[in-house]
Order: C-alpha cells, then sequence, then structure tokens
C-alpha cells in the first residue's frame, strides 16, 4: 500500500477492537487489585489499591495535559437506543460480580480531574460498579478535605466520590458482621 493510500475500517470494526482493549484494562485491574486484597486484605489492600489509581489518574492527567486523548471517543461506551450509554469496563465488573473490588478504578474520574485541577473534582451521580443501571458524573467543587486527602500519602482518599464511599463503608460495616 503507497503512504498516500489509508486502508479504512468500518467504525463498528473500529468501536469493537476498543471495546476489547477496554474489556482487557478492566480484567487487569481486577486480577491486580482482587490479587492485592486477597493478600492483604481488604483495608490494607484497598489503601495499595488506591494509591495505585490515584498514580494513574496523575498520569492520565499528565498526558491530557500534554495534548494526548482522555478517553476514546468511540467503543468506550456502548450506545443504546433511548437509554444512557453503557460503561464497557462495568460490564466486565459486573459479569465478574466483583463490584468493590472493581469499582475501585472508578475513583480514576475524580483522581484525573483533581490532579489536573485541584479545585474540581469528577464524581459519580450513579455508576455500574456499585450497582446502577449506567454511569453518571457531575463536576463539582472540591473541599478542602479532598485536597488533603488526595495529595497526601496512605490515607485513604474514597470519600472524594461520595457515592462510592457510601459503597466502600456499607462493604466495612458488613465485613464486621
Amino acid at each position: 500500500m503507497e503512504e498516500h493510500e489509508k486502508e479504512m475500517v468500518p467504525l463498528e470494526d473500529a468501536e469493537n477492537q476498543v471495546r476489547v482493549v477496554v474489556q482487557r484494562l478492566a480484567l487487569l485491574h481486577l486480577s491486580y487489585a482482587s490479587t492485592i486484597i486477597n493478600k492483604l486484605g481488604w483495608k490494607e489492600g484497598k489503601l495499595l489499591v488506591l494509591s495505585a489509581i490515584k498514580e494513574y489518574g496523575r498520569r492520565v492527567a499528565e498526558r491530557t495535559k500534554q495534548g494526548h486523548q482522555s478517553l476514546p471517543k468511540y467503543g468506550f461506551y456502548t450506545t443504546r437506543e433511548g437509554q444512557p450509554p453503557i460503561c464497557e469496563f462495568g460490564k466486565v465488573i459486573l459479569d465478574y460480580g466483583e463490584l468493590d473490588i472493581g469499582s475501585l478504578y472508578c475513583l480514576i474520574d475524580a483522581a484525573k480531574t483533581m490532579q489536573s485541577n485541584p479545585d474540581e473534582k469528577l464524581v459519580h451521580k450513579k455508576c455500574m460498579t456499585v450497582g446502577d443501571e449506567y454511569c453518571e458524573f457531575d463536576t463539582v467543587p472540591t473541599s478542602e478535605q479532598d485536597k488533603e486527602l488526595l495529595f497526601s500519602e496512605g490515607l485513604d482518599w474514597s470519600s472524594v466520590d461520595p457515592l462510592l464511599h457510601e459503597f466502600y463503608k456499607k462493604k466495612e460495616r458488613d465485613l464486621k458482621g
């Protein structure tokens, strides 16, 4: 093929290829996070996973500032006629039934926005990985406590997203029995 000729791929095929990568990313997250939590227990393991997600958020924000795209335009969400789109990542989490471990990934949304602009955060109004039918977001101002939690080391900063934090608090109450 000559340099000026480009192979064209149907949009549906391209979207499917992105879905495959998103599904693999979800499996990677479930694998490393469950390994950590199984080894260290929920409390310590959660802190270590939160530390990794925070670092991931920092890197995503850094690359986005450099002009890289934050999320793919096609394939990350499956569109549904007359209904909100479905997150491919969330679908895998639901397939495996590991909402607690899987939803830790969703804290990337608050982490990457706060890393980019500490005065605001992207939080979940609805989240598939905590049992909602779809994901819905809102950008809201951060508090000083949010900033202190996210930008300090070794702290549980999950409270920056109240919906996810409530989900974890319930899990922790259930663990205490």
